[in-house]
């Protein structure tokens, strides 16, 4: 069984055939609940998501923010597992022929069994995984699984990487290229906009995959004025907010839905 790696390039293609960057949402598995999850991720690609990161929920997310934090609790307090997140993309890919990713720290990977994870990965039709804390020169075996799989391996880069790390970094990814800057974290947005606009330039020299940008976006002007730069525009926080701070699940459900449709206006330039 072969995964989903080509769907996501064509996905990503098809979104700059129209002009416009691609719009990648993150939820947790699990969160608020398994079934709420799959529901949640159903509702963003409906609003207009073109993508979907699945968050497996870690006890100590070094690099999320209090959001994904309360989140990623919530669903462990639940008792997610593994078996959770595969069910999650695969009920999530099914009902929506979209491409699902996951996004997690390499740990839970390496307690797992990397072969037995990329195998469980594809054969749910997951289209490749997120990597945020696996250095590139210690991630060959993760690198021949998933591509023995048909799975994307998909590197960070921050501000900080250097030009010829990221040379190394972009070489060894595929699906694309996840560049993460936080939206003010260093100061003002409009000076960390022009961070990640120049860590965008500085990684599309070094490789022809589509470059991507995680940076605390949260609204469709915002998402307007990364898509203006990046290939992609990945939100995540934002609508895990929406749904911490329903009254109810439907609710929830509505909100995501609702956040979806105008962070998709924003990629295209409508908002």
């Amino acid at each position: 069984m072969s995964g989903n790696v080509q769907l996501l390039t064509d996905t990503l293609a098809a979104a700059k055939a129209e002009g416009r960057s691609a719009l990648i949402a993150y939820l947790p598995a699990g969160f608020p609940t398994v079934d709420g999850g799959i529901e949640a991720i159903k509702a963003v690609f409906d609003g207009g998501a073109d993508v979907v990161e699945v968050g497996l929920p870690h006890s100590d997310p070094v690099l999320d923010g209090p959001v994904i934090q309360t989140a990623d609790d919530i669903a462990l307090r639940g008792g997610v597992r593994i078996a959770d997140v595969m069910r999650t993309v695969r009920e999530a890919h099914e009902a929506t022929g979209k491409p699902v990713l996951v996004m997690t720290y390499w740990n839970p990977i390496d307690r797992y069994g990397v072969e037995r994870f990329t195998a469980e990965l594809a054969e749910a039709g997951g289209a490749g995984c997120i990597l945020p804390d696996l250095p590139v020169q210690e991630s060959a075996l993760w690198r021949e699984h998933a591509e023995k799989h048909g799975l994307a391996t998909v590197f960070v880069v921050a501000p900080s990487s250097k030009d010829a790390r990221l040379a190394e970094i972009t070489e060894a990814g595929s699906g694309f290229v996840y560049a993460a800057s936080l939206m003010g974290v260093t100061g003002t947005r409009e000076s960390v906009g022009a961070q990640a606009e120049d860590l965008v330039r500085r990684t599309r020299a070094t490789t022809d995959l589509p470059v991507c940008v995680g940076l605390g976006v949260s609204n469709a002007t915002q998402a307007a004025e990364v898509a203006g730069f990046a290939d992609g525009v990945i939100v995540g926080s934002a609508f895990v907010k929406r749904m911490l701070d329903a009254p109810d699940e439907a609710a929830g459900l509505a909100a995501v839905r609702a956040l979806a449709g105008e962070l998709a206006q924003g990629v295209r330039g409508t908002v």
